[in-house]
């Protein structure tokens, strides 16, 4: 079996991008991310916004579960925290949207952080016993300021001017507005993609260097075997917490990135449903990987229209509605990774790329 580069120096095996293959790959994503927008219209332009809120999202999980091992089903708690923060400011405060993303972010930390040390005594079936309870005080919390959140109603959520108050936007512009730079015309759309672009790379770099970093040995370290962890050093407590405040962080701006896409929310979405979609989305990538974070919410938001399209040439799928199309292909597909490859999609990537390291030889 081939095995990495031969390295030299810890300086050589930090980097990012070792060799000239990746930093091709990178030209190659940067390329296809910048001209995207441009060439893909409507409903797939949305799907790439909401592929890069499922991202950020993600990598959130894959912190807290993938590199810690804490099973959490409160994680769309955190993403109703961010989405109705950005909502409450925009709304009662005319904040700008620059300062209530990561606001959001902040907010969502603080709650995560004040549910880690739940984490210190308890794991696997009874942390996640507790973070489900979380999830439903939450949603009872929002429900019962309805003079703040909308309530059940919920609320819309304004996407004010890049630096002044909604006032004033009509004097400098507003984010919403098209603007229009050397000859081409930036739709509200194609403005959030580049945004929710920058942030979902931003998440991804800060989960690959978490996962290298002293703080990320440490989460693995806890999640393989506490005790040891401990013997060797490492305080479990403390780097479950750590955990615990960077995912709900992440989970909080990809909560606030939603918001700002579907421009009104209520709670319904921020259930039960959407905390196992994201253990499903990382189990998909990939467990422990931030590649699998990135894969895995990519692949979930694109089976959704693509289950549509083909559905429809399918005997008994095709009268099944939308949703239920969704729910069934993704569970099919989950299923069989966890049956044939449980690695997800990083195993699939790793075969790949091996075999190419390995050619002309088979071995």
């Amino acid at each position: 079996m081939p095995t990495k580069q031969l390295v030299t120096s810890y300086k050589q095996d930090q980097k990012l991008f070792p060799d000239v293959w990746h930093k091709i790959g990178l030209s190659l994503g940067v390329i296809v991310c910048l001209a995207y927008p441009f060439l893909a219209e409507g409903q797939w332009l949305t799907v790439a916004n909401l592929a890069l809120i499922a991202v950020v999202g993600a990598v959130g999980m894959m912190i807290l579960t993938g590199f810690a091992g804490q099973i959490s089903l409160g994680h769309a708690a955190f993403l109703a925290v961010g989405a109705y923060t950005v909502g409450t400011l925009g709304v009662h405060w005319q904040v700008p949207f620059w300062l209530a993303l990561p606001a959001a972010g902040v907010i969502s930390a603080v709650v995560g952080l004040a549910i880690g040390p739940f984490a210190l005594r308890l794991r696997g079936l009874y942390l996640a016993i507790v973070t489900l309870g979380l999830l439903f005080l939450v949603d009872h919390v929002l429900l019962a300021f309805p003079e703040l959140t909308g309530g059940v109603s919920g609320m819309s959520v304004p996407m004010h001017s890049w630096f002044v108050s909604a006032e004033e936007a009509s004097t400098f512009g507003s984010f919403s507005e098209a603007w229009e730079v050397g000859g081409f015309e930036i739709s509200f759309d194609q403005k959030l993609y580049f945004l929710f672009l920058a942030i979902a790379v931003f998440a991804a770099f800060t989960s690959k260097n978490i996962a290298r970093s002293n703080s990320g040995r440490a989460m693995v370290a806890v999640r393989d075997h506490d005790l040891a962890a401990a013997v060797l050093g490492v305080d479990p407590g403390k780097t479950k917490i750590i955990a615990f405040g960077i995912s709900s962080f992440f989970a909080g701006i990809a909560g606030a990135m939603y918001a700002f896409q579907q421009q009104y929310i209520t709670v319904d979405p921020f259930n039960l449903g959407m905390s196992v979609e994201y253990i499903a989305i990382i189990v998909l990538g990939g467990i422990g990987t931030t590649f699998g974070a990135v894969a895995g919410a990519i692949a979930f938001v694109v089976l959704g229209p693509l289950a549509e399209l083909g559905g429809e040439y399918i005997p008994y799928f095709n009268e099944l509605s939308g949703g239920q199309q969704e729910t069934l292909l993704f569970a099919g597909i989950v299923i069989g990774f966890l049956v044939f490859e449980p690695l997800g999609l990083f195993g699939i990537w790793l075969r790949i790329k091996r075999y190419f390291m390995a050619w002309p030889f088979r071995y």
